[in-house]
């Protein structure tokens, strides 16, 4: 997907903003919108459609910048930063912000990484804004783990390897009791599950120690820091070398785990921790960034 002038996509569109101001008698409405991944080539066209007729955007900093030349010209871009482990703008701050402008008139679209129902605190949004009496809708966007997995020629459910894959957090709440890692890896094991962990980083030794008590000590480990981007960078270890790889190679968020046997499928693997040949040899295929791959 090409990134046209603003005004020639909202005309491609056939969507462009209708903008109201307060006092009048028209309530406006909010989108929840997944921006994917990162790549604005992954963008959904509803999400491409849904850009374009906004006259009010509000950001999270994990968009892709690009993203926003979708937008109108004429409509009001608010950055909302929420990125794990940094200072972000408060939750209960956002959902007022969407209320007050959709009473304004205005076109809302709530614009998040990856999917606004996985991780994304849309389930909140949704229920707040319901509760307002706001309109309000979503537009899904493409989740990280599959681009991150395509990258490394990998099925998260490779009918060999898998019978599932389970989503997970490594982000809890203060006042949330310790996730139980070895459970969930007891489980995986016993169940032959693909595990996907969000947000592990800054919990990253808690989460190996966790799962080393459910899985095998040389299951393999993918780390995909900034799925899909030009900056993407990959790791692939075992589970008793996460915590070291990472560190040594100063892997930073935003990255996803995939953790699980369907990475034995990566046969070229081996032979690149061999003889030193970068991983993969083929070219990437489209859409998907040609990883910087280490072997640990």
């Amino acid at each position: 997907m090409k990134t046209p002038p603003n005004a020639s996509l909202a005309d491609a569109a056939g969507a462009g903003p209708q903008r109201h101001h307060p006092g009048t008698a028209h309530t406006g409405s909010v989108t929840l919108v997944g921006a994917g991944p990162g790549d604005p080539d992954m963008l959904t066209v509803a999400a491409v459609k849904a850009i374009a007729a906004a006259t009010v955007i509000l950001v999270d900093d994990l968009v892709d910048a690009s993203v926003l030349a979708f937008a109108s010209r004429t409509a009001r871009i608010v950055h909302v930063g929420k990125r794990g482990g940094c200072a972000s703008t408060p939750q209960a701050f956002i959902e007022r912000l969407m209320v007050q402008e959709a009473r304004a008139g205005e076109t809302v679209v709530r614009l998040k990484g990856g999917d606004p129902m996985l991780f994304g605190r849309g389930g909140e949004e949704v229920e707040t804004l319901r509760a307002e009496g706001i309109p309000v809708r979503v537009v899904h966007g493409i989740t990280a783990a599959l681009p991150a997995a395509s990258s490394l020629g990998v099925a998260l459910t490779h009918r060999d390897h898998a019978h599932g894959v389970v989503f997970v957090t490594g982000h809890h709440q203060p006042n949330e009791r310790s996730f139980n890692w070895a459970q969930l890896a007891g489980c995986a094991r016993d169940c032959h599950l693909t595990l996907v962990i969000y947000m592990g980083i800054a919990t990253l030794a808690t989460i190996e120690a966790g799962l080393m008590q459910g899985l095998p000590l040389d299951t393999p480990v993918a780390v995909i820091e900034n799925a899909t981007r030009p900056t993407q960078r990959t790791a692939v270890t075992t589970l008793q070398r996460l915590t070291e790889t990472v560190r040594e190679l100063q892997l930073r968020s935003p990255a996803v785990l995939i953790v699980g046997d369907v990475l034995r499928g990566l046969s070229a693997l081996a032979a690149s921790a061999e003889d030193g040949t970068p991983y993969p040899s083929r070219p990437a295929a489209a859409g998907v960034v040609a990883p910087t791959l280490h072997v640990a």
